[in-house]
């Protein structure tokens, strides 16, 4: 105990403090991995609007967000890289817009009231996102409830303790109240388009102005390119001269790149194909076919579904549907699986079921509503008066508990792919009964309990369909062909370290190059290449003409080379845009020597003549044209042959157009008298393109207020 006391009296001090700068230590860690991280040299920013940043933490959450609503609202479809990388670019472009837009609502006053949150969510017609949520619809109708709203949140915690459901709803909530304040904003924008009376009388008379001209055409060819030389200087300023064409709004960068992709060998087919051959007589004879197809299957089986050439998108639809009931058909390759079939069963179903029904409710999500002696006494008081001759609709209105039909007088049409969502012994009713029939059914479900009265009023596409089970097994290439491919790829990265290097080994290796063009910071797609944010990342972090290490993407292990580097601003001129820019000057200058050289003859005959080209004529054309006849769209043309300073039976200055200079001679000018249905005509014309405009409105206006703020992306945290 002596010695113990004296380590304490002698070290006690000494280990408090190591204590307490380890705590600091931690703190201080904890602060630069975390949202304060930019006061210790780690930048936490996915972006900087206005000088407002958003955390990379919050970006994660609205992805987390996006993903949730995708499982929600996608029906089915999987999320694969390619819907990920969509998610992620619509995420972090609608942050970048709330963040623009929040300064302005908050000045306009706009807002989302408390009465608007109520309707928006518990409404009798809410959000549209609140109106497709699944639960909420009804089971038999498809059709969306607004009674299910308040009562799924009051029972979501008992029917799934696991809190989920709730905390999926709540995503659903915050979306939508969020979205609504910008959906309004940007609805100041896109209803105040319209177009005013003296513009539209504008533009009814240019249509009834008329002119018809002889011209000469001297195409640009006719200077030779030898003649014609581009300078850099001559480059730097066609830019300047045309610089809302080569404003750069936002940066972006291009490469161009090797793809080694990884493709299945024989060997990796037969490990597919083999168990599937050696299942099938066991699968012809399995008495329980379930069990079997979630055993050996990389897909499991759906229950219950009946499919029929409508419904089931595959080329051996056909040859299904002719194979007796028990066969096994296979093995067939189809979206890279091998497959075999076992069809369980055949019949002649409608592709569309229309009935009317009457529903009494007897239990609904796991609460009781009527005594079911109850609910059998009043059905069958309904039936017996339908028989008497009462009115259907009215009845339905009145009593059925189904509040979506009920509006129409208890109508409903189903197509064969919901029947496996509908109650059994209703869809096995409404489908296999016959046009006429009518009966009542007592129902049993996890959803509700009661008796339905049905009567089938039309079946529409009486089509042969099969129910069948089918074992998949995924093609893939097997450990040692993805390791060839990857030597491969490892061999040409470490001969191409430089750009020339690089050039040179794809000529002499016989590889196919390709290119990654124009991508923007917060992409998350390489158009050819697909979803990939790491080579994005490389592309923000090179200098032009750097070579990539090897990539591995999906399918394929990629080499690339940085070949053009474009920050906002001016377009900078690089050597992939300079042939494409020399171009531009080239013709621009060939067009102001052509002008020159003709400037001094007086007639297009003379024109014509030294040029070697024809005289033409394009006549009654209007000032509202797009395109004049024998000519096309040459704008500058149109606007010459009516300006009023220009007489007749004089010569025009050289006029560039797109691929040549033009020299016209008006003949005659004259105006038409207008057509009083005209400016009706041409009302209605407007109005109905105004309506298509809005359609396109929303996004562009989007971009629009997102380049003229300040952003600066930061790629490494995206």
């Amino acid at each position: 105990m002596a010695v113990i006391q004296k380590i304490r009296n002698k070290y006690g001090k000494l280990a408090g403090g190591i204590i307490a700068v380890a705590l600091v230590g931690f703190i201080f860690m904890d602060a630069a991995s975390g949202r304060f991280g930019e006061f210790f040299g780690h930048n936490t920013s996915v972006a900087k609007v206005d000088g407002q940043k958003i955390d990379e933490k919050d970006f994660s959450l609205r992805q987390k967000e996006y993903e949730t609503l995708y499982g929600i609202f996608a029906k089915g479809r999987t999320l694969d890289d390619n819907a990920r990388a969509q998610l992620n670019t619509e995420a972090l472009q609608n942050m970048l817009f709330e963040q623009v837009a929040a300064e302005a609502c908050d000045k306009l006053g706009i807002e989302t009231t408390e009465d608007e949150k109520k309707e928006l969510i518990y409404g009798s017609s809410p959000d549209p996102m609140v109106q497709q949520y699944p639960v909420f619809a009804d089971p038999q109708t498809g059709a969306f409830d607004p009674r299910r709203v308040k009562a799924f949140e009051q029972q979501a915690n008992q029917v799934d303790p696991t809190g989920k459901m709730l905390s999926d709803w709540e995503n659903v909530k915050s979306y939508v109240l969020r979205n609504n304040r910008y959906t309004k904003y940007v609805s100041l924008f896109v209803n105040s388009l319209y177009t005013p009376k003296y513009l539209i009388e504008e533009l009814a008379k240019g249509q009834a102005e008329k002119a018809s001209i002889k011209y000469v055409k001297v195409p640009l060819t006719y200077v030779s390119d030898n003649d014609v030389k581009v300078t850099d200087q001559d480059l730097n300023d066609y830019i300047q001269k045309h610089a809302a064409q080569f404003q750069v709004y936002e940066p972006s960068r291009s490469i161009a790149y090797v793809s080694f992709d990884v493709i299945p060998t024989h060997a990796d087919t037969a490990r597919a194909l083999d168990p599937l051959n050696n299942l099938k007589n066991d699968f012809a004879t399995a008495k329980d076919d379930e069990s079997f197809v979630n055993r050996n299957s990389d897909e499991q089986l759906v229950k219950g579904v009946y499919y029929n050439k409508a419904n089931y998108p595959s080329r051996y639809i056909d040859t299904l549907l002719k194979q007796p009931v028990g066969t096994v058909f296979g093995p067939y390759l189809e979206n890279n699986s091998y497959k075999i079939t076992k069809i369980l069963d055949k019949k002649d179903l409608p592709d569309t079921v229309k009935c009317r029904h009457i529903l009494i409710v007897t239990k609904a999500q796991g609460k009781d509503i009527l005594p079911d002696s109850v609910a059998k006494n009043r059905i069958d008081s309904i039936v017996g008066a339908i028989k008497a001759g009462a009115d259907f609709k009215a009845l339905a209105e009145k009593y059925s508990d189904d509040n979506n039909s009920k509006k129409n007088g208890g109508e409903i049409t189903v197509p064969l792919q919901q029947r496996p969502g509908l109650v059994k012994d209703f869809g096995d009713f409404i489908f296999e009964g016959k046009t006429g029939e009518s009966k009542t059914i007592k129902v049993s479900s996890d959803n509700y309990s009661g008796y339905h009265y049905v009567e089938i009023l039309d079946q529409k596409g009486i089509q042969p369909a099969i129910q069948m089970a089918t074992i998949s097994k995924s093609v893939f290439a097997g450990d040692s062909t993805e390791q060839a491919v990857y030597a491969k790829a490892t061999e040409f990265a470490a001969k191409s370290t430089t750009a020339t290097a690089f050039d040179e080994n794809v000529k002499k290796m016989g590889y196919n190059q390709r290119l990654g063009e124009s991508v923007k910071p917060g992409d998350f797609t390489i158009q050819g290449l697909g979803p990939d944010r790491e080579v994005i990342r490389w592309m923000y972090a090179q200098k032009l003409g750097d070579v990539s290490n090897v990539f591995s993407s999906e399918s394929r292990y990629v080499v690339a080379k940085l070949i053009d580097i474009h920050d906002k601003g001016l377009l900078q001129i690089t050597p992939e845009i300079r042939p494409r820019l020399e171009a531009m000057v080239k013709a621009e200058k060939k067009g102001d020597m052509i002008a020159a050289k003709f400037k001094s003859l007086g007639s297009l005959d003379a024109i014509a003549k030294s040029s070697n080209q024809q005289i033409q004529e394009a006549d009654s054309f209007n000032q509202s044209a797009m395109y004049i006849p024998n000519l096309g769209f040459q704008p500058k043309v149109l606007g010459y042959s009516f300006y009023k300073g220009f007489n007749p039976n004089t010569v025009s200055p050289g006029i560039k157009g797109s691929d040549g200079v033009y020299f016209i001679t008006l003949i005659n000018r004259w105006t038409r008298q207008l057509d009083p249905t005209v400016m009706n005509m041409m009302q209605r014309q407007i109005q109905m393109q105004e309506m298509q405009q809005k359609n396109g409105m929303n996004e562009m206006l989007r971009q629009m207020l997102l380049r003229k703020a300040d952003i600066k992306l930061y790629p490494n945290n995206i």
